[in-house]
């Protein structure tokens, strides 16, 4: 094998466990997607994928950055979560990892409403804050899987035309 071919090959498996990554919390999905089309770029001698193409890649992998960020801290926020949920949401996100994907999907809503209860709220008011701390992890996860998506296309036209 040719040393390009280990580079397209491991860029190609850069860019699909970044892919997963867009959904599991514990893995830099966008980043591992970017870095995986850069090397794919570099492995070309940037041939097809030039500057202008990383660039728009960059603002986009920043902007997912940014969306997973701030999508459950604007979701538990706009429905008045105290701090306490936002550590929880957060707590809860990273334990739910070990428990696959009922946990990953439950994981921000338990932390949350827990983190609520802490704070001094009633059950209700934390169920309220839990289901705004999950509406925002679904959006963000939904947000980010669309920008990786997105960077998927550019790179496509990119290497195409």
């Amino acid at each position: 094998m040719t040393t390009q071919i280990i580079l397209y090959v491991l860029a190609a498996l850069l860019i699909v466990i970044g892919l997963a990554g867009t959904i599991l919390p514990a893995l830099p999905g966008v980043p591992l997607v970017f870095f995986g089309m850069l090397l794919a770029a570099w492995a070309g001698d940037f041939a097809h994928i030039g500057w202008l193409t990383l660039t728009v890649l960059g603002i986009l992998t920043a902007l997912a950055l940014l969306v997973d960020l701030l999508a459950g801290l604007l979701g538990a926020k706009r429905v008045g979560a105290s701090g306490w949920a936002l550590v929880g949401a957060a707590i809860g996100t990273i334990v739910g990892l070990f428990f696959g994907i009922i946990g990953i999907i439950l994981g921000p809503f338990v932390g949350a409403v827990l983190g609520e209860l802490i704070a001094g709220s009633t059950l209700k008011r934390s169920a309220t804050v839990g289901v705004g701390a999950w509406l925002g992890f679904v959006f963000g996860t939904l947000a980010k899987i669309a920008l990786c998506f997105t960077m998927l296309g550019v790179f496509a036209l990119a290497y195409l035309f």
